[in-house]
């Protein structure tokens, strides 16, 4: 059968517009959160956005070394507004789950039926990242509904991600000592991307 007429080709090419679709809408969230003073939260989005523009790049190279050059597709994606953060948070991580527990999973089933596996492994392996983007979305949205984003119960180690200052206390200061930037720069140390607990 000519891979253009399978079904996993249809699916890679929905794969690749879900996953350009997010890549804007987390871009779009991260302007937003910019704006707002939430530097943590516009780096979370901007984090999760450029691995979600590599999984675009990963569907279409498996679709152009196919031969394929084009699929008319017809598929519904959220567009919600990007201003209520703590919204666009949860609504992400249960689209990121969605994708993880259901959509890629069922994916690479019909991959696997139609005997393509590069395509069946591919759509298995960013299910499992999708995965730790639904966990993202989950932990940050669930801080900010909490009122919890920038304050702890216990002494918490904070980091400033604009220039690494460390605080412990029960918050992180309004404006870093070292840099001056604002509290929105202000994460858990060990929430922060490549800063291990010695550091």
């Amino acid at each position: 059968m000519n891979f253009q007429e399978t079904e996993t080709c249809t699916l890679l090419m929905c794969a690749y517009a879900g996953e350009c679709q997010s890549h804007v809408r987390y871009l779009l969230a991260a302007k937003a959160a910019a704006a707002q003073q939430l530097h943590v939260i516009r780096q979370v989005f901007e984090f999760t956005a450029k691995q979600e523009l590599i999984h675009a790049q990963q569907f279409a190279e498996m679709l152009t070394k196919n031969g394929v050059s084009g699929i008319r597709i017809a598929a519904e994606y959220p567009l919600d507004a990007p201003d209520d953060l703590m919204h666009a948070l949860l609504s992400s991580a249960q689209f990121e789950r969605n994708e993880a527990e259901g959509v890629y999973p069922s994916f690479a089933e019909t991959a696997a039926r139609e005997e393509q596996p590069e395509a069946a492994s591919l759509f298995r392996m960013i299910a499992e990242i999708e995965q730790t983007h639904a966990n993202r979305f989950t932990l940050f949205g669930s801080l900010m509904e909490q009122g919890k984003l920038f304050r702890e119960d216990q002494p918490a180690v904070w980091l400033c991600l604009n220039c690494g200052h460390i605080h412990e206390g029960t918050e992180p200061p309004q404006n870093c000592p070292v840099c001056g930037a604002v509290q929105g720069f202000a994460v858990r140390r060990n929430l922060a991307p490549f800063t291990p607990e010695t550091a």
